[in-house]
């Protein structure tokens, strides 16, 4: 295998852990109904409802099409409801979105939680967190200059 640098080493880990940590999430909210995808998306749309179609798919970072797919399903589940004003779409959650979401949330939280918690102390969890949005930031600031004209 080819010699890989130590940023590619991180990024590799990072990828890795962020699939393994999202397979054991769809494990544990399968008892909630719920898939990671439809969770964020829950979660996304109860904190900025109503929230367009198009702001949802930024704010999660999904294709449109992605977006579309799963907002009909979570409609047609009954858990989020469309309603048209002019020419634009709003997002809401149902009232038995908001009950599955309200279950599962709080659930969702320890679970995440509780991988950090038991793996590292309090000075490793503060250390990750400073340097997690260090690199957060300038990945926005990296799209933001590339997505100019």
């Amino acid at each position: 295998m080819e010699d890989l640098s130590l940023s590619t080493l991180i990024w590799l880990r990072m990828v890795r852990f962020v699939q393994n940590s999202n397979q054991m999430s769809n494990t544990h909210l399968h008892r909630f109904d719920l898939t990671i995808a439809q969770f964020e998306m829950l979660s996304h749309i109860r904190a900025y409802e109503p929230v367009t179609q198009s702001d949802l798919a930024k704010g999660l970072t999904v294709s449109g099409g992605g977006v579309s797919r799963m907002v009909s399903r979570l409609e047609r589940d009954g858990l989020i409801s469309r309603e048209q004003d002019w020419k634009t779409k709003f997002i809401s959650l149902t009232d038995t979105g908001r009950r599955q979401l309200d279950k599962a949330y709080p659930a969702q939280l320890e679970f995440q939680s509780a991988l950090f918690d038991e793996a590292l102390d309090e000075d490793e969890k503060k250390l990750l967190h400073a340097l997690m949005k260090k690199l957060y930031n300038h990945s926005v600031q990296r799209r933001g200059e590339e997505e100019k004209p």
